[in-house]
């Protein structure tokens, strides 16, 4: 049996974009409002490792499967679900890994997803994470998307965060 060398690259093939029938890139903007609910009888985000006891909340990982609404009241649209973790991953600030889908179930873009992979330091006003890919509509998506926090409870732990995501995709 031959083998193949260590040079041979003949498990990938450069293809013409037209092959995957890839329209023309655009920009859109998405404005949205993430609601974290912790707290309460029926939360969306749940700790799956508790934080250990310190200031930061090193440690503590969250999953969660958040409404995403065209308003920061819980009761306006909703156009889709954000699931996914965070993380707190400082040991010395408040800081969080955020990897999550914001997966649209509502108007032209249901059935797709956007993809947000970054770091998050909840304390800063304005935290700008990566869009690092997609689905559906969102196939080949890159971006980056802005979040702001609206509402937070000390006690409940619950959030409301609005985010502006600006996706470059081809549907």
């Amino acid at each position: 049996m031959a083998m193949a060398s260590s040079d041979d690259d003949s498990f990938a093939t450069r293809l013409n974009p037209k092959v995957l029938k890839l329209k023309k890139e655009k920009l859109t903007r998405f404005h949205l409002y993430w609601h974290d609910v912790v707290g309460g009888s029926n939360p969306t985000s749940v700790p799956v490792l508790p934080r250990l006891d310190n200031v930061t909340l090193f440690g503590l990982i969250n999953m969660f499967d958040n409404p995403l609404t065209v308003g920061a009241d819980p009761k306006s649209r909703l156009v889709g679900r954000s699931q996914g973790l965070y993380a707190s991953t400082a040991q010395h600030e408040i800081g969080l890994l955020m990897a999550m889908n914001f997966a649209f179930t509502y108007g032209k873009y249901k059935g797709s997803s956007i993809t947000i992979l970054g770091r998050n330091p909840i304390v800063n006003h304005v935290r700008e994470m990566p869009v690092v890919g997609g689905t559906g509509r969102f196939r080949f998506a890159r971006g980056h998307a802005l979040a702001k926090t609206q509402y937070f409870n000390a006690t409940t732990l619950d959030a409301i965060v609005e985010y502006d995501i600006y996706v470059l995709h081809y549907y």
